[in-house]
């Protein structure tokens, strides 16, 4: 019988994952641009909130980048250099390009995992390196294109949460599948073949 492929779901979860990633920041920074100031919108009242920050520069027009950058206006949003969810080493503007590169070599590592076929045939490890590879490309883009990541998922209920993205739920919940695959799915040991008895003759 032939083994099931999953490398397909892999592919669909780092599209999904990007699509919704971009389409998500483009139009949150284009929806509360107002005229450069940003704002916020309450999705929980007093608990989870949309929030769009600028800051206060504006699209060079002679950066190649331009049409990229003013989608919703001309005001550039607030970056996160850092890490995820606003984590931050100390290495100023030149952290974005640190990440930039780790976020490229991830990204070249899961492309050439999932050529693998062991991989292919692990739905679950699937999955978690789909959602990671979308995030990851996902965030990526910001770097390039905008010099750092646009956060605007603000959890503040009973903590001030670090202002995220959907780049970084698909990064956090593909790790946490990852780690559930590799410590709680029981992995197949292969067959051993069977050494022939030799055949006794009747005495």
């Amino acid at each position: 019988m032939k083994a099931r492929n999953y490398r397909g779901l892999l592919w669909s979860l780092a599209l999904v994952g990007l699509l919704l990633d971009q389409g998500s920041k483009y139009f949150v920074f284009q929806w509360l641009y107002n005229d450069g100031h940003g704002g916020e919108y309450a999705l929980v009242p007093g608990a989870f909130d949309i929030l769009a920050q600028f800051s206060g520069e504006h699209v060079r027009p002679d950066d190649p980048l331009a049409p990229l950058q003013n989608w919703g206006g001309n005001a550039l949003p607030l970056v996160n250099q850092g890490a995820l969810f606003g984590a931050k080493i100390g290495l100023g503007v030149s952290a974005n390009t640190v990440f930039a590169v780790i976020s490229l070599l991830a990204a070249g590592a899961i492309c050439w995992w999932s050529l693998s076929r062991s991989l292919a045939r692990d739905g679950i490890l699937c999955a978690a390196l789909g959602l990671i590879l979308g995030g990851t490309i996902g965030n990526l883009y910001d770097r390039i294109v905008f010099h750092g990541v646009r956060d605007f998922l603000h959890w503040h209920y009973a903590f001030d949460w670090p202002v995220f993205n959907i780049a970084d739920c698909c990064l956090v919940c593909g790790a946490f599948l990852l780690l559930a695959q590799a410590f709680f799915v029981k992995h197949e040991q292969p067959a051993q073949e069977s050494v022939p008895q030799p055949v006794q003759s009747a005495a």
